[in-house]
């Protein structure tokens, strides 16, 4: 049955990108005072916070961050606690406060991602991403991210003859749209000639088929239905939320071509939800690499198995295409490991109560928002609906 009683009534993001002299708490306060003070939710109403943190132990040397960002933020003495999935984090933490409200525990609850990636070198910061992969068979002797995304992308080249072409393709696409996006990292339009530049990072992935490494912040306001009539006319419905897990090493995996915690954290989605992948207006979907946007898309059920390339080539997931993709920016938007999927989230409800701008799409009553850890080992999958619809 879909869930009944959960609705996002504001949401916010910092800028991501490369935030000098910003800290992790300073970054946090921001984001959480845009979607309550700015939003005209007194912070009192806050009953509890759920937070998606990665790896600040690693990148700042601060753990336990959950209650000194909420004393940081004045929101001081509510019950915080962080959560950890890798790139997921966000989303976990989403779908801690989603069960939270439907419980009947709380009635307004804040969830927000936050990460501070720059206080580290580059290869400081691949080491402690490191981290998301494991160590005793894969990371220790050298496989790192865009290795383990290069071997997912010669798979899927092989099985379903998916280009290098059409990776940028994504790339290009990420860009145009971020670069009508203030909140974003980059915010320049590429040609495909320049996403086609041969700087390979791990073969076949070249430069702009990667995330950067980021700064960056995002909230969201969560309410029962009650009280979400005391802060919006048009709240978002979360009405599907599923999560699966899946095998932390490639060597476990029968299918380099897909992530199957993908495949069962969506289906449980739109089972939640009554609805399916035709049903939904567009998609953000994590894009850690151009190939995992392309896989992506293929997995929650946009598009068949190899036909993901397809789509992208003909302009299908484009902002004005049938099945939009990532209407913000995506990857060029920038990647702060555990705010990505509290930004995803912001990015559905702006889109689904039409404040998206020049990045707005056309049809905006359904979403899906996908967002996985690792090498897809963890996946969160929620379903969302514009209130109205």
């Amino acid at each position: 049955m879909p869930l009944k009683n959960t609705n996002i009534v504001s949401a916010a993001q910092t800028k991501f990108g490369a935030l000098e002299g910003v800290t992790l708490r300073e970054m946090f306060s921001e984001a959480v005072d845009k979607a309550t003070i700015d939003a005209g939710i007194p912070k009192k109403d806050i009953q509890a916070a759920f937070i998606g943190s990665f790896i600040p132990e690693m990148l700042i040397h601060q753990g336990h961050t959950a209650p000194l960002l909420v004393d940081f933020a004045g929101l001081k003495g509510i019950p915080a606690t962080r959560h950890e999935a890798a790139c997921a984090s966000g989303a976990t933490a989403l779908r801690a406060a989603v069960m939270a409200i439907e419980s009947g525990m709380y009635d307004t609850v804040l969830v927000a991602g936050v990460e501070k990636m720059t206080s580290v070198s580059t290869s400081g910061a691949t080491e402690a991403l490191a981290a998301a992969a494991d160590d005793q068979f894969e990371s220790s002797i050298g496989l790192t991210f865009p290795g383990v995304f290069g071997i997912a992308a010669v798979a899927h080249m092989q099985k379903y003859g998916t280009t290098e072409e059409d990776m940028a393709l994504v790339a290009v696409k990420a860009h145009k749209n971020a670069s009508t996006n203030p909140l974003a990292q980059f915010q320049k339009e590429i040609t495909l000639e320049k996403a086609l530049t041969p700087r390979y990072i791990a073969w076949p992935l070249k430069l702009f088929d990667c995330s950067p490494i980021s700064d960056g912040a995002a909230a969201l306001v969560l309410t029962s239905n009650d009280k979400a009539k005391k802060y919006t006319d048009l709240p978002v419905k979360i009405i599907g939320s599923g999560q699966a897990s899946a095998s932390m090493n490639l060597c476990n995996r029968s299918d380099l071509t897909s992530f199957s915690a993908s495949v069962e954290a969506s289906r449980a989605a739109y089972n939640m939800a009554g609805l399916e992948a035709k049903d939904m207006d567009f998609g953000v979907v994590h894009d850690c690499f151009t190939i995992a946007e392309i896989i992506a898309t293929e997995d929650i059920g946009f598009f068949k198995p190899g036909e993901g390339a397809k789509a992208v080539r003909d302009g299908v997931t484009a902002l004005d295409g049938d099945r939009p993709i990532n209407p913000m920016g995506g990857l060029a938007v920038g990647h702060p490991v555990g705010a990505t999927g509290t930004k995803q989230a912001v990015v559905a409800y702006r889109e689904l109560i039409g404040d998206a701008g020049p990045n707005q799409v056309a049809k905006h009553d359904t979403a899906i928002v996908h967002n996985f850890g690792g090498t897809g080992a963890s996946c969160v999958v929620t379903i969302m609906r514009r209130g109205d619809a």
